[in-house]
């Protein structure tokens, strides 16, 4: 029988090779991609227009046979439009709810930070709790569930930035950059070849596997004590920094830990490393950070930040099991 470990990996790199067809050159990104899915977490993907956001999503949910949905956020929207609305219905005289586009197993928030703060706040019960509630009554969602937003650069026209509860919501925040030379010319021949696109993919696992995966994930992958307290010790460094005004919540603990334990497994590893906690880190715990006006004006990151605590926090030995 195939080990929990050697399985989640080959499902894992089977997709990373299925989406890079499309996406040339971006091997790191997509496999944070995926550690996100497998987490069963939220993904945040923050670039400039043109660089892949959105090809990432659709190559995601393309890979997998599920249900996918796409809300194109804009100033307009409105939360019903994603929640759903309850209508009373004439002929039977009772009130039913219509679901909205969040009611699927991926769904893709396209340039969240153009619609208003309190059309990204209808996000967060069902992103938390993956359930809607709509006039006292409580409607889940599909298991697996995954959000994947993408967000033009806060700094660029006609955005809103997201408010700290929905990005702390957010497992992993990642971008995709410009490709090398070599993948953008490889993009280029694509286009020919009409290979370029999500939709030329075909499904290579499903949505049911995916949730055996999260599931294995989370408890067949052994962590020793010691990594538990340096998780811990690494999320508090980020909370007594003289730059950090407000630090990484418990959550981001709980995120970087589901995270790692993705990590292990997609290498046929049982056991999680100090290693993984240090590649992760940054992806999951960066965008939790809110750093005071004067670093923010000095240019430092929240990225920057998390390399300092990476840098300074010492390692206990008995960290790897």
């Amino acid at each position: 029988m195939t080990q929990p470990p050697t399985r989640i990996a080959d499902t894992f790199h089977t997709l990373a090779d299925n989406i890079e067809r499309v996406l040339k050159g971006k091997r790191d990104t997509i496999e944070l991609a995926l550690t996100c899915l497998l987490s069963e977490g939220h993904l945040l993907i923050e670039d400039v227009p043109g660089t892949g956001k959105t090809t990432l999503a659709r190559c995601l949910a393309a890979s997998i046979e599920a249900e996918f949905a796409r809300v194109q956020f804009t100033p307009d929207l409105l939360p019903s439009d994603i929640t759903g609305v309850t209508v009373y219905r004439q002929n039977t005289g009772v009130f039913e709810f219509l679901p909205g586009p969040v009611f699927a197993n991926i769904v893709l928030g396209d340039e969240i930070n153009r619609a208003s703060p309190k059309t990204q706040s209808a996000l967060l019960e069902v992103m938390e709790e993956r359930r809607v509630t709509a006039d006292g009554t409580t409607h889940p969602v599909p298991r697996p569930f995954m959000v994947v937003a993408t967000q033009n650069s806060v700094d660029m026209g006609g955005t809103y930035p997201l408010p700290e509860a929905q990005l702390d919501r957010f497992l992993m925040r990642i971008t995709v950059g410009y490709p090398d030379h070599a993948s953008e010319v490889a993009v280029l021949k694509d286009l020919k070849e009409r290979n370029a696109d999500p939709e030329s993919l075909t499904p290579v696992t499903t949505a049911k596997e995916i949730a055996e995966l999260i599931a294995l994930a989370a408890t067949e992958v052994q962590v020793a004590d010691a990594l538990y307290d340096y998780i811990v010790r690494v999320v508090a460094a980020t909370r007594a920094l003289p730059d950090v005004r407000l630090g990484a919540s418990t959550r981001g603990s709980v995120a970087l830990l589901r995270a790692v334990r993705v990590r292990a497994a997609s290498q046929s590893r049982p056991y999680a490393f100090p290693e993984d906690v240090k590649a992760l880190a940054g992806p999951v715990l960066a965008h939790r950070l809110i750093l005071t006006p004067e670093a923010e004006l000095s240019g430092r990151t929240g990225t920057e930040v998390i390399d300092e605590v990476l840098a300074t926090v010492p390692l206990d030995r008995g960290a790897r099991v």
